[in-house]
């Protein structure tokens, strides 16, 4: 398979390299080439030839049959080095599973199909492609597993640093496109909000396919390039720590200036006479603070540039920037407006450091009241490495946000609604990929995964375009039955080991093992599910 159907609009691409999972090829239309099948696992419908993928990669023509170039992804507890992670799902299957498969497929608590290539439920009226029943702790249970072809879906995405990326509500670009946007900061974190249905469908057709193709990298743990209008440029990847304009960061803040003069104070006394800790929002002033107060610190005198919030608490020191503390400020002396001749002496000591740790500078007063920098004392140098040290290591976290539509809650119920409630009664277990996923509360499906926790490429893409993605839903078989379930399609592990998704059409098709990760619950087991 060498090329792609020529699908209006679409560009071609190369053909992956991987496996081959059939689905059944659907009814032909009357006017396409009889050389040709036609796919509906999504809205294009995409004519295929033989030895051409469609335009999203997943589906190809294979001697006239529509078949799924990548495998189901099927989770176990534990899985041994030894036992083979690519597998038929139809050759050499008996009662005991695959003849490939030396585990004991019996023991179905163990086992979990997730949605990883296991196909849609598109045009909507279709069951999920897997309805799967297990036992677990002596209880029926039923796993609805499918692909979701999401349009309203985004990234939320925590960048642990301080420095400026730009102003809240500035458009996020990838290759000149708007494709999101700088949303509100968070504690020692910059936020951004990508993708979203707005930027799929709303603007052009150019924005719609670098939004997707941003998505899908983004979800499935690679690297993005982004610049911010008025900000930064980025580079952004889950798990690692961010680019910001050509610069690797280190670390996120311990906190703002306030919380670590209050933090660290009782460390500094006796040390230091004055110590400002420099922030973009709240600048720390420790004599003035509460914590010096209790600890009986004589006033400094220092008079600070700013708008004073409470006492010894600071706004608007300063510009955001890339400089001490999140500033525009490089010379920390600026936000000093002077000092109380009444209240300041000669030989007064200061510290000032920024929220991390990462700058910081001594000075002392001469008789003129001015700040003369000096060699910092090592036991002061030693606290200001301890406020670096309880800065935790600075890194991009990627959220998966996602409505589930009609097509889902059809493929699971003709009845919709009553999956809506069960879920919103801890009926039903939601996961992504395994993945334990948030619901948020309100009307429909929202759900929220880190991608972290997701098998890796997890995320596909349609060009209509929109986002691929995982979801399976998990409940007792009695509660599935009472929501009006497709319980003419539930099949056991043993039988889906056997002929892979329900519309498979017998053909060798593919799965591929992988251990569940340990930072995740075990879907089938999560409490109150299982009471």
């Amino acid at each position: 398979m060498t090329e792609h159907s020529k699908t209006d609009g679409l560009p071609g691409m190369e053909t992956p390299a991987t496996q081959q999972v059939p689905e059944r090829a659907q009814p032909r239309n009357e006017r396409m080439s009889g050389a040709k099948i036609e796919c509906n696992a999504c809205p294009v419908l995409c004519q295929i030839s033989e030895g051409r993928l469609g335009a999203c990669d997943r589906y190809a023509n294979r001697e006239g049959l529509l078949v799924r170039v990548d495998p189901v992804v099927f989770l176990r507890r534990t899985l041994d080095k030894d036992e083979p992670l690519l597998v038929p799902f139809a050759a050499g299957a008996s009662d005991e599973g695959p003849a490939e498969w030396r585990g004991d497929l019996l023991h179905t608590d163990q086992v979990f199909v997730t949605g990883v290539g296991a196909s849609t439920t598109y045009p909507d009226y279709k069951p999920a492609p897997f309805i799967v029943s297990s036992q677990v702790d002596g209880v029926d249970m039923v796993t609805v597993v499918t692909e979701g072809i999401f349009s309203y879906c985004s990234f939320k995405v925590k960048i642990d640093t301080d420095r400026f990326l730009g102003a809240e509500q500035a458009n996020v670009r990838m290759k000149g496109e708007v494709v999101g946007h700088v949303t509100t900061a968070e504690y020692g974190s910059q936020m951004l909000s990508l993708g979203g249905v707005h930027h799929l469908t709303g603007g052009s057709k150019k924005e719609g396919r670098v939004t997707v193709d941003m998505m899908q990298a983004l979800g499935n743990k690679q690297a993005v390039e982004l610049t911010i209008d008025g900000g930064a440029q980025l580079v952004i990847q889950a798990g690692l720590a961010p680019i910001v304009n050509g610069v690797l960061e280190q670390r996120m803040r311990v906190g703002c200036g306030s919380a670590v003069v209050g933090i660290f104070a009782k460390q500094f006394l006796g040390l230091a006479d004055e110590v400002v800790v420099l922030d973009d929002h709240i600048t720390g002033v420790l004599t003035e603070h509460q914590a010096g107060r209790c600890l009986d610190m004589k006033p400094s005198g220092l008079d600070m540039r700013g708008r004073k919030s409470t006492p010894g608490r600071y706004f608007q020191v300063a510009n955001p920037g890339n400089g001490w503390g999140g500033t525009d400020i490089a010379d920390p002396l600026s936000i000093i407006e002077g000092w109380d001749p009444q209240v300041a002496w000669p030989g007064l000591r200061m510290l000032m450091t920024s929220t991390t740790g990462e700058h910081a500078a001594w000075y002392v007063l001469n008789e003129q009241l001015q700040a003369v920098p000096q060699d910092m004392p090592a036991a002061v140098r030693d606290i200001v490495e301890r406020i670096g040290e309880n800065c935790e290591p600075s890194l991009c976290s990627v959220m998966f946000l996602a409505g589930a539509g009609g097509s889902l809650r059809a493929g699971v119920t003709e009845n919709p609604v009553l999956l809506t409630r069960a879920i919103k009664q801890a009926l039903v277990n939601v996961t992504c990929g395994g993945a334990p996923a948030f619901v948020w509360p309100g009307g429909g499906i929202t759900v929220m995964s880190d991608v972290l926790r997701m098998p890796d490429n997890s995320f596909g893409t349609v060009p209509t375009p929109a986002i691929i993605a995982p979801i399976e839903f998990s409940m007792r078989l009695s509660d599935y039955q009472a929501l009006g379930g497709h319980m003419a399609h539930v099949r056991s592990l043993q039988e889906v080991l056997k002929q892979g998704s329900w519309h498979s059409d017998g053909a060798p098709t593919a799965l591929s093992w992988q251990a569940q990760p340990q930072a995740n619950p075990w879907p089938l087991g999560q409490d109150p599910m299982l009471g």
